[in-house]
This record gives C-alpha cells, structure tokens and sequence, in this order.
C-alpha cells in the first residue's frame, strides 16, 4: 500500500485562525503553513472570506493537524464522528494539554486511571473538537 500518513483535517466555521493560536498554546503545536482564501491565485474570494483559512498545517508532537475554515456558504457542525487521540509519554505535560483545550470547553471524561494501563481522559474544545489524551503509566514513570 502507498499510504505515507494519516493526518485529521480539522473544518471550522470560520473561526480556524483563532483555533490555530489556541492549538499553538494549549497543545505547543507548530504552525508549518497557512493560507487564506483571499490568497489563492484567481480565486476571486469575496471580501467576507478573504481572511477565512483555506489551508494550515500544525506539527503537534510527532504527528501533524491540518485546519479550514468551511466557505461561507456551507455550515460544518461542530464535533461529528471524529475524535483526535494524543499519546503522551509524560503525565504532567497531558494534564496540562487536558486543562487547556477543557478551558472553554466541556470535559466529557476526566482524567483517570484505566483498565489499560494508562490515564486517560476526553474532552471536547471550544471549537467543538473532540480530543482523547493517554499516557501509558509505564511509559510516563520511566
């Protein structure tokens, strides 16, 4: 198979370049690119999406993120089926993350130890994104 990668492409409402400066905080999350709309050659983007993100990419740890802002004449609901995982392998740092994308969000399971042998938690952003945390507590106390 020629699968390189698998990367989540977050779709916002317009509201992706703000949820970039938050994944940068609550996450330490890279900013590698981004384009707006307004930027895409012969696009002709009206004035009201011209600063609407049509393209990011976001290293997070070793994995990376993609953002966009829906154009304006479509509506993407918030959350759906999709939920992105991030695997620590420092407890502290994930409790961290949690509290951060919680603020201003809603916690939908707290932090807790597992059946499998990590902590693990959920929690939704106020972007409407759905986040799993886990640190295996082996991996975390070594």
């Amino acid at each position: 198979m020629s699968i390189k990668t698998v990367n989540p492409s977050i779709v916002l409402n317009g509201t992706a370049q703000a949820a970039i400066g938050f994944y940068e905080s609550a996450l330490g999350a890279k900013t590698e690119s981004i384009m707006h709309f307004g930027e895409v050659p012969a696009m002709n983007a009206p004035a009201e999406q011209k600063d609407l993100v049509i393209h990011a990419v976001m290293r997070v740890g070793g994995g990376v993120i993609m953002l966009s802002d829906a154009p304006s004449n479509q509506t993407i609901p918030p959350g759906g089926n999709i939920q992105i995982t991030l695997d620590f392998s420092d407890f502290a740092e994930m409790s961290k993350a949690f509290d951060a994308l919680a603020s201003g969000g809603k916690v939908v399971m707290p932090l807790a130890d597992t059946f499998w042998g990590a902590k693990f938690g959920m929690v939704t952003d106020r972007f409407g994104v759905g986040w799993m945390l886990n640190s295996d507590m082996k991996k975390a106390e070594a």
